[in-house]
């Protein structure tokens, strides 16, 4: 199978106003969409809209209602111009732990029938509750095999940060490792630096039990440590930033 279990660290490093870092060990999943209902039928710990030790809801991806995934990608990258004509789409992400899970970004890996890796999605999530798609092409792959990315910001992530900056990835995708890395900038430069990297397992009980209890703070809820980073940015004294609301539906995701 495709799909996998990745675990590594995350690391947020802020530069301005005032230098803020955090690092926490958590573990990902690279599901191949083809393969989830084939996982669920193996695993005894891991489940596809069903209650379970991990588990994967429809209801969180893409539309967020529950419907099954693929289609849903698959439409977006059509309004971006991509036909991956039944290629390969590889969602990371992390799971629900006993029904519970927040993923601030789930990055889909799209591939053509080839096999060549054509575009992603970067899914953004915010704890407002709102969601927005940045749909990129993929460039020829380079020699190090790492893909390079850019955008403009246009959802409201972190209300530590204005709207007006732009991100740069720089992604390794799933193989026996996966890195993804986020660089958000402004005018000035580098404000923030975001990446995850993580080490595959193949994906069995015994490799998803070992990852839930080594994982403590992640089955405690990120929600929890996003909270809990803010209220120390917010004694750092950073400024504050409104939030302009989801952008307008008809605006570009990519």
């Amino acid at each position: 199978m495709r799909s996998g279990l990745y675990s590594g660290v995350v690391v947020h490093g802020r530069t301005r106003p005032r230098r803020h870092r955090l690092s926490y060990r958590i573990f990902m999943l690279a599901l191949d969409l083809d393969e989830i209902d084939g996982l669920a039928a193996r695993l005894s710990l891991f489940s596809h809209n069903r209650w379970n030790l991990v588990s994967l809801w429809d209801r969180d991806f893409a539309g967020r209602v529950r419907a099954p995934i693929r289609p849903q990608i698959e439409a977006k990258l059509a309004e971006a111009g991509f036909d991956l004509a039944g290629g390969a789409i590889t969602l990371l992400c992390m799971p629900r732990l006993l029904g519970h899970g927040f993923n601030p970004l789930s990055v889909y890996f799209c591939h053509d029938r080839d096999g060549r890796l054509a575009a992603t999605v970067h899914a953004v999530r915010n704890t407002f509750g709102e969601k927005h798609d940045y749909v990129l092409a993929v460039e020829p792959s380079s020699p190090d095999a790492h893909v390079r990315q850019a955008c403009g910001k246009s959802f409201h992530v972190s209300p530590f940060m204005p709207m007006d900056l732009d991100y740069q990835f720089d992604l390794l995708p799933p193989g026996e490792r996966v890195s993804i890395g986020v660089s958000v900038l402004d005018d000035e430069g580098l404000l923030l630096a975001a990446s995850f990297a993580g080490q595959r397992a193949d994906l069995t009980d015994k490799a998803l039990l070992r990852a839930v209890l080594g994982h403590p703070w992640q089955l405690a809820g990120v929600l929890a440590a996003i909270h809990w980073e803010a209220v120390k940015l917010v004694l750092k004294g950073f400024r504050l930033f409104p939030n302009p609301g989801p952008p307008a539906l008809g605006s570009p995701a990519k």
